[in-house]
């Protein structure tokens, strides 16, 4: 096979008869790999050639303990027939803003559907409990996978996104900030230092990127700020920022500003090295 970024007859042929003569999907993905294809190069191949969800295609291609995330390249991304900007890169820490990722009409109905179920945010402690912490102040809610048919498109949306299955993804959650509201700085991977590291990570592996999206704009304040690489992300309607990191990434500090004025909505997803259970 000859290295092609697009969908030739020749590679489609050759997938339709390698399945056909009983190969699975995981062999024809591993020899794609092999013979010079990137992992979401062979996904799209087989995904389109079998009629298949490209987010349902196991990959080969491991790091560590798990899959990893494609991080989005400029200047877009493709994903559920979107064409998504990616407007910003940052290489230390890994960070990508992308335009687009929600319309109008999504946020509103992201937040409708969140509103009645809000309680005071948790964060997780080193034993692995989730509490009330005053380095988060505002309110939110987690929804189920798939729990609804936005919630299910958004997840298959994301997971397009980023070349990581759905299943990696722990259930969305949104977050609601009131003037003076914050998340101080703190890390999203898990300490493996702590006593409550094993509880943590027992679910899916050790989170390896966080996708955050913005449901409104807030009149005043509000974005994420990276402290240690010197990057202020604006809170933006319909927008959402990427960041991946390994465990102990000290340069994925992050922290949600305090709203000066008006509110804030986010919704926040965070990404597995293995299905998240």
């Amino acid at each position: 096979m000859s290295k092609s970024t697009s969908a030739t007859s020749a590679i489609r042929d050759w997938i339709r008869n390698s399945s056909r003569a009983g190969h699975s999907i995981e062999d024809l993905i591993d020899m794609m790999l092999k013979s010079g294809y990137t992992a979401r190069q062979a996904r799209r191949l087989v995904a389109d050639t079998l009629d298949r969800p490209a987010v349902a295609i196991p990959v080969a291609d491991k790091r560590r303990d798990g899959l990893r995330t494609t991080h989005p390249q400029a200047p877009s991304v493709e994903a559920d027939g979107r064409r998504i900007g990616v407007s910003t890169c940052v290489e230390t820490p890994t960070i990508r803003v992308l335009e687009s990722v929600l319309s109008d009409a999504e946020c509103a109905q992201l937040i409708e559907q969140a509103r009645p179920r809000l309680d005071r945010s948790r964060t997780v402690t080193d034993t692995g409990t989730n509490e009330v912490s005053s380095a988060r102040t505002s309110s939110g809610m987690f929804f189920k996978l798939g729990e609804t048919d936005l919630i299910a498109r958004l997840e298959q949306r994301i997971a397009e996104i980023v070349d990581l299955p759905v299943i990696h993804g722990e259930g969305l959650q949104i977050l609601h900030y009131q003037p003076g509201q914050q998340y101080e700085p703190h890390y999203d991977w898990f300490d493996p230092t702590q006593a409550g590291y094993k509880t943590l990570t027992d679910a899916g592996g050790e989170r390896i990127a966080s996708f955050i999206m913005y449901l409104n704009t807030p009149e005043g304040g509000g974005g994420t700020h990276f402290p240690r690489a010197g990057v202020t992300v604006c809170a933006r309607q319909g927008s959402a920022v990427y960041f991946a990191y390994e465990n102990g990434d000290k340069s994925s500090l992050h922290a949600g500003l305090p709203v000066t004025a008006g509110e804030k909505w986010i919704a926040t997803k965070w990404l597995r090295e293995k299905p998240y259970r």
